[in-house]
C-alpha cells in the first residue's frame, strides 16, 4: 500500500465513490432492514440478503434484530413518551443531531428487542459474528479504505460512518415528523420530506409509510420518485425479491348514487387519504367562510386550526391561542360543529369497521345520508362525492 492507496483518483473521483458506497448502505437500510425485515413487505433471495447483513455489518456495525424492533416500537408507540425516537417528545434538535444517541439507549432495553424483535435473522453468523463481533465489520472497512484509497480514505471512512447516524437517525425520524408535507391524515406527525430521494433511497415519503406500513413502495403520487422501489422492481424482474404488500389505490372512478361494499372498502383501506381529503374540501372552506363572515377571526390561523381539528391527539405540538379560538369558534358557529362532529364520527367509522359486513356498509350509508342532509354545502357535496370513491 502506498501512501495514496491502490485507486488514485481525482476529487471528484472521490466524491463519486463515496456517494456509491454511501448509497448501497442506504439501499441496504431501506430496501433489507426497513421493507423486508421490519414490515415484511417482500421476500428476498438468500443470496441478496445476505448480501445486505453483510455490508451493514461492515458499514454501519448495526444489528437487525436491534433496528427492527426500534423501528416497530416506533410504530407502535408513535408520539409518545415510549416513542425512542419522537422529536414531539425529544425535541427536533435532539433527534436530528442526537438521533444515534436515543438508538443505541432503546437497543439496552431488552423488553424492547424480545417484543418487538422477532422473526429477524438467527443463524450462525448473527449470532456468532454479526452481533457479537459488531464493530470488527467497522474495522475492516477502515482497513480497505486506507488501503484503497491511502490518507483519503480517512475521510471516505469517516463519511460512511456519519452517513445512516444523520440521515437515518437523524433526518428521517426527526425532520419526518417535524417538516414537510403530508399526503394522508395519519395520527400521528409524520411528513413527508422530498426531494431528497436519491441521498435516503425512498425513506423521505415517511407520511406515506406511515399510512400503510408494510407496503414495499413508499411513493404514492406519481411525481414522488422511490428509489428503493426501483432498485425492489429491478431485484423481482431478476427473480431476487417478491413484492408481498403495496398500499391500496382507489379513485373516484364511477357516477353513482349507491354506496356498496366496494365502497365501503375503499373508503377503509383508503381513510388517511379520505380524512386528508376531508380537511381540505370540508373543513377548510368553513374556516375560511367563519373567517370572511366574522372581521376579528384570526384569519391567519385558519391552517392551523384545520391541522388541529383533524389531527388532534396525534403529538401535533399546538398554539394554545389557536386552541382556545377552536374552542370559541366551536361554540359559536353550528356549521363548524357539524363538520367536526362528522369528522369524528367517520373517523370512528373507519376505525371500528373491517370493511366488509352488512353492518359496517350500513353505518357508512347512514353517514352519508345524515352528511347530505346537514344543510352545509360543502359537506353534503364530500358525501355525495364519497359515494363515487372505488378500489382501482
Amino acid at each position: 500500500m502506498t501512501l495514496d492507496g491502490w485507486w488514485n483518483l481525482s476529487f471528484w473521483g472521490y466524491v463519486a465513490v463515496t456517494l456509491v458506497l454511501t448509497h448501497v448502505t442506504i439501499a441496504s437500510v431501506t430496501i433489507f432492514l426497513h421493507r423486508h425485515q421490519a414490515h415484511r413487505g417482500l421476500t428476498l433471495h438468500p443470496a441478496v440478503s445476505h448480501f445486505f447483513r453483510l455490508w451493514l455489518w461492515l458499514t454501519t456495525g448495526m444489528v437487525t434484530r436491534e433496528w427492527v424492533a426500534i423501528h416497530r416500537k416506533h410504530h407502535a408507540r408513535c408520539e409518545t413518551t415510549e416513542d425512542p425516537h419522537s422529536p414531539q417528545v425529544y425535541g427536533i434538535w435532539r433527534v436530528l443531531f442526537g438521533g444515534v444517541g436515543l438508538y443505541r439507549a432503546e437497543a439496552q432495553v431488552e423488553a424492547t428487542l424480545e417484543t418487538y424483535g422477532r422473526g429477524t435473522p438467527d443463524d450462525w453468523l448473527e449470532r456468532n459474528v454479526y452481533s457479537r463481533h459488531r464493530y470488527l465489520g467497522l474495522l475492516l472497512t477502515l482497513v480497505a479504505d486506507l488501503s484503497l484509497f491511502g490518507w483519503v480514505g480517512l475521510v471516505v471512512y469517516a463519511v460512511q460512518m456519519v452517513w445512516i447516524p444523520f440521515w437515518a437517525a437523524g433526518v428521517i425520524n426527526g425532520i419526518g415528523h417535524y417538516w414537510g408535507y403530508r399526503n394522508f391524515e395519519t395520527q400521528d406527525t409524520s411528513r413527508n420530506i422530498w426531494p431528497v430521494g436519491v441521498l435516503i433511497g425512498g425513506e423521505e415519503f415517511h407520511n406515506n409509510h406511515h399510512a400503510y406500513g408494510s407496503s414495499a413502495k413508499f411513493s404514492s403520487r406519481w411525481w414522488e420518485l422511490d428509489v428503493g422501489w426501483l432498485y425492489i422492481r429491478a431485484l423481482e424482474l431478476l427473480g431476487l425479491a417478491s413484492v408481498k404488500k403495496v398500499a391500496p389505490r382507489a379513485s373516484f372512478s364511477r357516477a353513482t348514487t349507491t354506496i356498496d361494499l366496494d365502497t365501503l372498502r375503499a373508503v377503509v383501506t383508503n381513510r388517511f387519504y379520505v380524512l386528508k381529503l376531508y380537511g381540505r374540501r370540508v373543513i377548510a372552506p368553513v374556516l375560511r367562510g367563519l373567517a370572511e363572515g366574522e372581521p376579528s377571526f384570526p384569519r391567519r390561523q385558519l391552517n392551523r386550526m384545520r391541522k388541529l381539528m383533524i389531527r388532534e391527539n396525534t403529538g401535533l405540538r399546538e398554539d394554545p391561542r389557536v386552541r382556545q379560538w377552536l374552542e370559541s369558534a366551536l361554540e359559536r358557529h353550528q356549521s363548524l360543529r357539524t363538520v367536526y362532529s362528522f369528522m369524528h364520527r367517520l373517523k370512528t367509522l373507519c376505525a371500528q369497521t373491517t370493511g366488509k359486513t352488512e353492518l359496517d356498509l350500513k353505518r357508512l350509508q347512514a353517514w352519508c345520508a345524515e352528511a347530505e342532509a346537514s344543510g352545509v354545502r360543502v359537506l353534503s357535496d364530500f358525501a355525495r362525492q364519497l359515494q363515487a370513491y372505488m378500489p382501482a
